[in-house]
Parts: structure tokens; C-alpha cells; sequence
């Protein structure tokens, strides 16, 4: 009989309640077992948890502060006198305390600009077939017209135009398809359409434009009577300190070392002073910033390693996260230096306190920001100093894997796979005490039927015999 046939027959010799009592005695003899895989279970689910969330917690720490020391703003910043005619910006891992020069701009770089008569017809005005030959070079422009013109060592780049394309806005669209250092419009007003070319900027990159056959009438140049040179090419003029220097462009890096010049305006006979700019404040208010969430990051990895209630209070990685923090004050931030002079957080007003949270003297700070300037950039310097520092602790404590196993793998990273591994195994276990239960509930519901049977027999007989003696005491 089918162990579910037998459990919908099973007590009526009996009386008993076989099914509940065979469910209560296999509930029984697993209960210490579930529970142990439960408990465990849970424990490790809380390992992973907070595992994760230290891991994620100093690597995003560690990521902010990377962030921001890159970032420029925690290191000396150049001034304009006057933003109007020039603008200035901090090149990446420049070093500007004390600048201090003289910049006159008296010439704007540009490009040369040159447009053809209107053509009545408009943009799609057909043109003509043929080629286009753009030669670049140095020009001498007068009154809108090229009264000379040296060819430079570039080879002239030369542009088909077919029936396709040999309507003004095709010739415009072929020149830029053409990608030859030149860019075409087409402009329209009330006198008709125009085709306009422009180079970047720098004197040598003017440009001559000759068509053959009927594109002759898109020429620029010399002797282009069908076009006019609108702007001539030329280089930016820059007077450093009385200097001048010319550049093809107007945005200039490492005129002044470190700085990079944007010029806005021409304005000869304006001297616009460039010099510097502590940041001071900006580093107090990182500092303030650093150590808010360094207790944040702190309590979290205290709380985790908690020799009573912390989930990790036997993790290695967890730990020794917590004793690298513990000891962050005092590490030496900065290459030897003369003595007294600060290298650590502990000696610009960080101080730990008893909890092992860091606290800010503020007066200290100030203090120190004033009179070691130089030595508290360098300690927010990006990829430097506080940052490297941090960002080594980071790299420790959330450890590395390797395809090759966990064997290789470290802190916390290692853990999360120890537990994971730990948690499967659980699992596992979870599993093959589903089947024990399942396989000791079929037994007992067997042995059980057996002796209801049996039951049923005894009382089958019980209720003869009772018949029997009430006959034999009725036949007195």
C-alpha cells in the first residue's frame, strides 16, 4: 500500500492520531539539527551583509577623496586681473605658489574667412562639375581681397564635384565630407546665396580655393575677383612680461608654467596681472569633510568587528580594516621633511579620540594652514598624500580575487567568498535534511501502520470474544 493510502487509513485500529504523532516525532528528532542550519544561516547572511557594506563603504570613501584632490580645487588656483581679455586655469599637477607675470594680448589667433559673390539662385543653384583644389598656406590680405600668397608644405587636397552634387549646397556639403582642414555654409540674404569657407585658426592656415570648368566662379584667392576674404588668417600675439610670442591658437598652455591662458579679447597696452590664489578654505572645509566621514566609515567597521555582537568579530579582513584606520593619523603623509614641519593629519589638528573617532582642532588647523602652505597642498595633492594613502587602505581592505580560486584571494573580498562558499554548504545541508525528514517519516508512518493493523486485529478479536462470553452468560 502507498504511504499515502496508509496515512489516510492510519489510527482506525488504533484510535490515535498516527498522522500528527509521526509528524510531531520526525519535527522532533530534526529540531536541534534545523535549527543549528537556521542559526547558522543567519549569521552568515549577517556576515555577507556587513562585509559588503564595509567593502563598499571605504572604497566609496576612498573614491570621494581621489576624486577631489583630483579635481584641482585643493591646490593653489591662478588669477586674472581682468577676465574680460584673459582667463586662466590650473594645469593637472602644476605647482603655482608665488606666480606672479604680466600677460598683454594684442592680437586675437582667428581663421581665414572668405565667402563668394550671391548667387541669385539660391543654395540649390547649380554650379557646375569638376574639381576643387584647397592649397593652405600664409597670406597677405588687403581691404577683403589676397594680394599674395606662399603655399605651405601640405599637399593640396582636391574635391570632386559631380552631378550629384554641383549645386551650391552640394558644393558646400562636399567640401565638409571632405574633412581637408576647411568647413562650408551656405549663407542666404535677400541679394541670394553665398558660399562661405572658414579654416581654423593660425596664419598658416590660409587657404587659396580654385575650381576647374565652370567651379571657377567659387574661387577664393589671389586674383578672385568672385570673392572676398571677410577675416585673414592669423596668429594670437601675446606679450608675456614685455615679451611678445606668437601662437596659432587662443588658448595657450605653459606660456606660464602650470597655466593655461585663454585669451577673450585684444587689448594692446593692457597689461593684465596673473597671479595666485591659496586654498585655504577649500582645504579646511575638506578636512572638515574627511573627518566626518572617516568616523562615519569608523563606527561602521568598529560596530562589525565588535568582539560580542559584531557579525565579523572574527574576520581578518574586518580588523585589520579597523587597524589601519586606528593608526591613520599618524602616518607619515609626506617624504621626509625638516623637523616640525607637519607629514600627518595629527600634525595639522586631527587629533583620535578616546572612541578612536577624529576630532578637528580648529585653531591648530588655521594655524597651519598659514604658516606650512606649501606642505598642506601637497598633503591634498591628487594621487598623493592623504589620498594615496587612503586609497591604499581601500585597495587592502577590499582585497583582489583571481579566476585560479579563492586561495589567492584577500580581505574582504576573500571573505565574501568564504562565507559564500560557507553559506552553499549550508544549503547543502538544508537540503539533505529535507530528505532525511522525508525518508524517517515514511518509515515510522510504515511501522506504524503495521501495529494499527495489528491493533485493529486485537480488537477485531476482543469484540468476538466479548460476544461469546455475553452468549454463554445469557444461555444461564
Amino acid at each position: 500500500m502507498a504511504v499515502e493510502s496508509i496515512a489516510k487509513t492510519l489510527g482506525m485500529g488504533s484510535g490515535i492520531d498516527i498522522t500528527s504523532l509521526v509528524g510531531q516525532l520526525v519535527d522532533a528528532s530534526f529540531a536541534n539539527k534545523n535549527a543549528a542550519l537556521t542559526a547558522k544561516e543567519e549569521k552568515l547572511t549577517a556576515q555577507i551583509s556587513k562585509a559588503s557594506e564595509l567593502k563598499s563603504g571605504i572604497s566609496d570613501f576612498a573614491s570621494a577623496l581621489s576624486q577631489l584632490t583630483a579635481g584641482g580645487t585643493l591646490a593653489t588656483q591662478p588669477t586674472s586681473s581682468n577676465n574680460g581679455i584673459v582667463t586662466v586655469a590650473r594645469l593637472p599637477g602644476a605647482t603655482l605658489a608665488g606666480l606672479s607675470a604680466s600677460v598683454e594680448v594684442r592680437q586675437l589667433a582667428q581663421g581665414q574667412v572668405a565667402s563668394t559673390s550671391a548667387f541669385a539662385g539660391g543654395a540649390s543653384t547649380e554650379i557646375g562639375t569638376g574639381t576643387l583644389t584647397l592649397t593652405f598656406g600664409t597670406a597677405t590680405v588687403a581691404d577683403g581681397a589676397m594680394t599674395d600668397f606662399t603655399a605651405g608644405a601640405a599637399t593640396p587636397v582636391t574635391i570632386a564635384i559631380g552631378a550629384a552634387n554641383n549645386t551650391l549646397q552640394g558644393v558646400a556639403n562636399a567640401i565638409n565630407a571632405a574633412k581637408a582642414g576647411v568647413t562650408a555654409s551656405v549663407i542666404t540674404d535677400a541679394s541670394g546665396a553665398r558660399l562661405m569657407v572658414k579654416s581654423a585658426s593660425g596664419a598658416s592656415q590660409a587657404f587659396e580655393l580654385s575650381g576647374s570648368g565652370a567651379l571657377a566662379s567659387l574661387d577664393i584667392g589671389r586674383g578672385a575677383s568672385g570673392s572676398t576674404i571677410n577675416a585673414a588668417a592669423q596668429n594670437a600675439l601675446v606679450a608675456l612680461d614685455g615679451v611678445e610670442i606668437s601662437y596659432p591658437v587662443n588658448s595657450i598652455s605653459n606660456l606660464i608654467p602650470g597655466v593655461r591662458l585663454d585669451l577673450v579679447a585684444a587689448s594692446v597696452g593692457t597689461k593684465v596681472a596673473i597671479g595666485s590664489t591659496r586654498p585655504s578654505e577649500a582645504i579646511s572645509q575638506a578636512v572638515t569633510n574627511f573627518v566626518d566621514t572617516f568616523n562615519q566609515v569608523y563606527r561602521l567597521v568598529k560596530e562589525a568587528v565588535d568582539p560580542i555582537a559584531g557579525p565579523l568579530r572574527g574576520d581578518p579582513a574586518a580588523k585589520d580594516l579597523l587597524r589601519q584606520l586606528k593608526g591613520m593619523t599618524l602616518a607619515a603623509l609626506l617624504p621626509a621633511t625638516p623637523e616640525e614641519t607637519p607629514v600627518a593629519l595629527a600634525d595639522v589638528g586631527v587629533a583620535t579620540q578616546r572612541d578612536g573617532t577624529l576630532r578637528i582642532d580648529s585653531t591648530r588647523l588655521a594655524k597651519v594652514l598659514t604658516t606650512y602652505p606649501d606642505q598642506i597642498e601637497a598633503m591634498f595633492a591628487g594621487g598623493a598624500g592623504l589620498s594615496a594613502a587612503l586609497s591604499d587602505i581601500a585597495e587592502s581592505a577590499v582585497g583582489k580575487t583571481s579566476a585560479k580560486g579563492i586561495g589567492e584571494a584577500t580581505g574582504l573580498t576573500a571573505s565574501l567568498l568564504n562565507y559564500g562558499k560557507a553559506q552553499d554548504k549550508v544549503d547543502i545541508a538544508q537540503e539533505n535534511v529535507l530528505v532525511a525528514v522525508e525518508r524517517m517519516r515514511e518509515r515510522m508512518t510504515q511501522q506504524f501502520a503495521a501495529m494499527d493493523s495489528k491493533v485493529a486485529a486485537y480488537k477485531s478479536t476482543q469484540s468476538f470474544l466479548d460476544q461469546q462470553i455475553k452468549a454463554w452468560n445469557s444461555d444461564d
